[in-house]
C-alpha cells in the first residue's frame, strides 16, 4: 500500500514532520490550541495527529458523532480564550516507555500506537496549560502569538488513511501571521467556491457525472468543444515539431504489463478482466504499447529522434474516496508522447520540450515551476542508469536557466522526471506536465535498438512526456483559472445575436448567418423575453460577445457590440465585427479585442 498522507507526518520521534519556518510553526501551534479547545468542550474525545499543511492545519479526533458547524464556532471561541490567556508552550522529554505508559493511562490509544511503532529511545512532548501532546515541535513561545486563525470545515478521515482503520473526524483550519493575510486567504477560498469547476461544469453544460460510471465524465456538447479546441491546439504545435500521431489499444493482455514491470509494481491501480481464459487490463498508460510501434521497423541512427504522440484513453483504479471532479478521475485522455532518441540527442530534445512547455502554457497565462523527482525506493534499473538519467534532467534544467526544487524519491519506478506545476489566477498550484527520462523500462525490457554509425545495435533513450497531463484535469484547472469565462477561441459559444424585438429577427438571422459562415460559434437568441433578461443570461453563460440589433443597426449594417465584461462598445460595422472576431479567434488571444477603437 502506498504511504498515506498521515503516515508521511509520522516520523521517528513519534511526531509528524514539521517545517520550522515561522508560518508552519504558527500553524502547528494553532493546531495544538484547537486540540486543547476540543478536549475542553468534549473531554471524551481522543486525539490522533494534527500537522501543519499548505495554507493551514488539521487535527484528527475520535468522536462518536461528527463535528457540526455549531461545534466549530464553539471550538473557535474557546481557542480565542486560550490565546487571550497567554499560556506558554513548554517542551518536555520522556523515555519512549514512559511516554507509552503516560498516554495509555489517559486512554490516548493513537498516541500509544504511534509510540509503539517508532524506534527512538526518547521523545518530546509539548504542554500548554491543561493540554499535553506528543510532539517534536517547534512551537511559538506563547499562545498570545496566535492572532489570525479560522476553523474552516470538518470531514471524516480514516486513521492513517486506511479504510480498514477507524473513522476519525478531522477539523481543518487556517492560520496566518496577520489578519490581512487571513482575510486575503478567506477571500481566495470564497472565490475558489465560485470557480469550482464541478459547479461551473453543470452551470455551463460542459460535463456531468453519473453513478453508473464513477470517476468518468460524461462530456456534453459544450464540453466537447473545449476538448476539440485543445486537441486542435496540441496537434498544430506538435505537427510543427515533427511529431507523428499514433493510437494504441485500450484493452491489453497482462503479458505486456508483466514485461514492462507494471504488473509487479502498478497492478493495484489497474482494471483487470478475464477474456476467454486470459487476463487483460484496461491500459493505465500508453508507454509500453508505443514500444511496439517503434519495434515494427529496423531503426537507424538517421531515423532518430522519433516523436510519437498519442491522445490515449487510459483507466486507473483510483479509490472512490479520492475522486474529485475532473482533476482526479478513473478514465482520462492524456496528451501523451514518447520520444526515442540517441544518447547524444537527449539534451537537445529536453531543451526543445522545456521550450515547448513554456510556450504552450503562455497561451493560457499559466506560469510554470519545476521539480526534479529522483529515484523511488521500488524501481527498475541499475544505480548507474539512475545516476545518468537524473543528471541529464538536472543538466537540462540548469542549462536552460530554470530554477527548480528537488523531490527526493518522487520519480516513477522506471525513471526520474521533471514535474511541472502551474499557478492559476488565485495563486493555487497544480501539477500538470511531466518529462521523464527512461533508460530501463522501454529500452531494456522491450529490447529497443537502433543501428548506430558503427553498424552495431545500441539502446535508444526514451522520453515520456505529457504537457496538458490529461484533457480532463487540464480543463478542470482552466475552468477555475478563467472562472468559466474562457477566451473567445475556447468558449463553447463565442457570440450571441440578440434582436431588440421580433420586428428585427430577419436582420438578426442575417447577422447570425454571417458569423456562422465565418466559422464563429454563434447562437441566435430570439426568445420572447425582454432584452435585458437575454443580455444578463448571456453574461451568466459567460458568452464573450453579445451582438444587439434593432432598427438603426438593420439600416446601417451594424451591430451594437457588448462584450461579457459589461461595457457597450457601441455601433460597429458588421463586416468589422466578423473580421475582428475571426482574427481574435485565429490568434488565440487572451483578451476580448473585437470592436475596440
Amino acid at each position: 500500500m502506498a504511504e498515506s498522507e498521515e503516515d508521511r507526518h509520522l516520523k521517528l520521534t513519534g511526531d509528524f514532520d514539521c517545517d520550522p519556518t515561522p508560518l508552519s510553526t504558527l500553524r502547528h501551534s494553532t493546531s495544538h490550541v484547537m486540540a486543547q479547545a476540543v478536549k475542553r468542550l468534549f473531554p471524551e474525545v481522543k486525539v490522533a495527529i494534527g500537522p501543519a499543511i499548505e495554507d493551514g492545519f488539521y487535527y484528527d479526533f475520535a468522536k462518536g458523532e461528527p463535528f457540526t458547524p455549531e461545534d466549530l464556532a464553539r471550538i473557535e471561541d474557546v481557542m480565542r480564550e486560550i490565546v487571550k490567556a497567554d499560556i506558554p508552550f513548554e517542551r518536555q522529554e520522556m523515555s519512549r516507555r514512559d511516554a507509552i505508559a503516560f498516554f495509555r493511562e489517559r486512554g490516548e490509544r493513537f498516541k500509544v500506537e504511534i509510540l509503539e511503532g517508532i524506534e527512538a529511545d526518547r521523545v518530546s512532548l509539548y504542554k500548554q496549560g491543561d493540554f499535553i501532546d506528543l510532539c517534536r515541535g517547534p512551537h511559538v513561545a506563547r499562545t498570545s502569538e496566535l492572532k489570525a486563525f479560522k476553523l474552516l470545515s470538518s470531514s471524516g478521515a480514516y486513521w492513517r488513511g486506511d479504510e480498514k482503520n477507524p473513522m476519525l473526524w478531522r477539523i481543518y483550519g487556517t492560520a496566518w501571521l496577520t489578519q490581512a493575510d487571513l482575510d486575503q486567504h478567506l477571500w481566495r477560498l470564497e472565490e475558489a467556491k465560485k470557480r469550482d469547476h464541478r459547479k461551473l461544469g453543470r452551470e455551463l453544460d460542459l460535463f456531468d457525472f453519473y453513478d453508473v460510471a464513477p470517476g468518468a465524465p460524461f462530456w456534453l456538447p459544450n464540453g466537447m468543444i473545449l476538448v476539440r479546441e485543445l486537441e486542435k491546439f496540441a496537434r498544430e504545435r506538435l505537427d510543427a515539431q515533427g511529431y507523428q500521431e499514433i493510437s494504441t489499444p485500450m484493452l491489453v493482455n497482462k503479458k505486456l504489463w508483466e514485461q514492462s514491470g507494471h504488473w509487479e509494481l502498478y497492478r493495484d491501480n489497474m482494471f483487470q478482466l478475464e477474456v476467454e481464459g486470459e487476463i487483460f487490463s484496461l491500459k493505465p498508460m500508453n508507454c509500453p504499447e508505443a514500444s511496439y510501434v517503434y519495434k515494427r521497423s529496423l531503426r537507424s541512427y538517421r531515423d532518430l529522434p522519433l516523436r510519437f504522440s498519442e491522445m490515449g484513453r487510459d483507466h486507473r483504479n483510483e479509490r472512490s474516496g479520492t475522486l474529485t471532479g475532473l482533476v482526479r478521475v478513473r478514465q482520462f485522455t492524456q496528451d501523451d508522447a514518447h520520444l526515442f532518441c540517441r544518447p547524444d540527442q537527449l539534451q537537445d530534445e529536453l531543451t526543445a520540450l522545456l521550450d515547448l512547455v513554456r510556450e504552450w502554457y503562455k497561451t493560457f497565462d499559466l506560469q510554470p515551476s519545476y521539480k526534479l523527482a529522483t529515484r523511488p525506493e521500488k524501481r527498475l534499473g541499475t544505480a548507474e542508469q539512475w545516476d545518468n538519467a537524473e543528471s541529464s534532467l538536472e543538466k537540462a534544467l540548469r542549462g536552460n536557466g530554470l530554477a527548480f526544487e528537488m523531490d527526493p524519491g518522487g520519480g516513477n519506478f522506471y525513471g526520474p522526471k521533471i514535474d511541472i506545476d502551474v499557478r492559476d489566477a488565485l495563486g493555487r498550484g497544480w501539477q500538470v506536465a511531466t518529462i521523464q527520462v527512461d533508460l530501463t523500462m522501454l529500452p531494456e525490457r522491450f529490447q529497443l535498438e537502433f543501428i548506430d554509425t558503427d553498424g552495431q545495435p545500441k539502446r535508444p533513450v526514451v522520453i515520456h512526456r505529457a504537457i496538458f497531463g490529461s484533457y480532463e484535469r487540464f480543463i478542470g484547472i482552466i475552468t477555475e483559472h478563467y472562472a468559466g469565462a474562457f477566451p473567445t477561441w475556447l468558449a463553447p459559444v463565442q457570440a450571441r445575436v440578440l434582436p431588440v424585438s421580433e420586428k428585427f429577427i430577419d436582420y438578426a438571422r442575417t447577422v447570425h448567418r454571417r458569423l456562422r459562415d465565418a466559422r464563429v460559434r454563434a447562437e441566435l437568441d430570439d426568445r420572447n423575453e425582454k432584452l435585458g433578461y437575454r443580455i444578463r443570461d448571456a453574461q451568466v453563460r459567460k458568452v464573450p460577445y453579445m451582438l444587439v440589433v434593432g432598427g438603426r443597426e438593420a439600416e446601417q449594417g451594424t451591430v451594437s457590440l457588448r462584450p461579457r465584461t459589461g461595457e457597450d462598445r457601441g455601433a460597429v460595422a458588421l463586416d468589422r465585427v466578423v473580421a475582428d472576431l475571426t482574427a481574435e479567434i485565429a490568434s488565440r488571444a487572451a483578451d476580448l479585442t473585437a470592436g475596440r477603437s
